[in-house]
């Protein structure tokens, strides 16, 4: 009797053992029954049914990320190397998507290779529309293609993406070094072009300040002559009214006005001998070359002195 009680409280101590489940956090357990998907344990401490319910896998629930490297052709021969990441988890915890996850592949590499294959043909066809000189430059638009077509296709296995970049985008050797051939070359073009617009620049700023200040020169030149024929002008208005004033003065006292005339050819000789330095004058001293001199400065003089009418006869 004893021996039974015994045999019966270990039997009963093994189911209780064997219906106690515990979840690791972050992961739901698949439930079979019977071989058939039968329900979801979440993280923490579960029971099952012993003997008929069976805990098939634990899916993580996660963020998962898997590193892709394959290569892709361009239009025009060119072999290009990806590198890829791509961060995706289970969309949810419904009994559908469990389904999906759980079952619809054998194991998670044949998932692996099932996805690879997805983004491989969406970068693939379309790097194989374009130049290989386009493909640097159109990262942005080979990750949102590649999203388009792999978002769809996870969400029909049970999960979501979350995320996929380019890590890296590589050439074969000679064909890196033919593009960089090109770079050199269109960044030796742009520098040239560069400095034919700077010296352009500089010729033409050298033209506009070289035209200024021949500009300037002439409006300053003009302002003198302008100067120098009013000054002219005012220093012979002056004598000439010096001339007559001394002229009606002696003509007043009595004395001949003609030796106005004669002062003027005296110190027109004696300031030429003076301020000379040197420079020959030649003056006519004769005595008929004097009165043929000074008749035309009298004639002169007669051309300034105002003519005062006579009063008539009749006043």
């Amino acid at each position: 009797m004893g021996i039974a009680l015994i045999v019966v409280a270990a039997l009963l101590l093994a189911l209780v053992l064997t219906s106690i489940r515990q979840v690791p956090q972050a992961k739901v357990g698949v439930v079979t029954m019977f071989g058939k998907y039968r329900r979801v344990m979440n993280p923490g401490l579960n029971f099952k049914v012993p003997v008929i319910e069976k805990v098939n896998s634990y899916v993580p629930v996660q963020n998962q990320t898997a590193q892709l490297e394959f290569v892709a052709i361009t239009i025009d021969q060119a072999s290009v190397k990806f590198a890829t990441t791509i961060i995706f988890t289970v969309k949810d915890h419904s009994a559908e998507t469990m389904q999906k996850v759980a079952f619809l592949f054998i194991n998670a590499s044949s998932f692996q290779t099932a996805m690879t294959a997805q983004v491989e043909a969406a970068v693939r066809s379309l790097v194989a529309t374009k130049q290989q000189s386009e493909v640097l430059g159109l990262r942005g638009e080979i990750i949102n293609h590649a999203k388009e077509t792999l978002d769809e296709q996870l969400e029909s296995w049970g999960y979501l993406l979350v995320d996929l970049a380019i890590n890296d985008i590589q050439f074969d050797a000679e064909v890196m070094a033919s593009m960089s051939r090109v770079v050199a070359a269109k960044n030796s073009v742009i520098a040239a072009e560069n400095e034919g617009q700077a010296l352009l620049v500089k010729r033409t700023k050298e033209a506009e300040a070289n035209g200024a200040f021949i500009r300037i020169g002439a409006e300053n030149e003009a302002k003198a002559a302008k100067l120098r024929g009013e000054g002219l002008a005012a220093f012979r208005t002056e004598l000439t009214k010096g001339i007559s004033e001394s002229a009606a003065d002696l003509a007043a006292a009595g004395v001949d006005p003609s030796l106005v005339a004669f002062a003027m050819w005296t110190e027109t000789v004696v300031q030429a001998a003076k301020d000379g330095q040197g420079n020959v004058l030649f003056l006519d001293g004769s005595v008929s070359g004097m009165e043929e001199t000074m008749k035309r400065l009298q004639g002169l003089q007669a051309l300034q002195t105002p003519i005062v009418p006579k009063p008539s006869k009749d006043a």
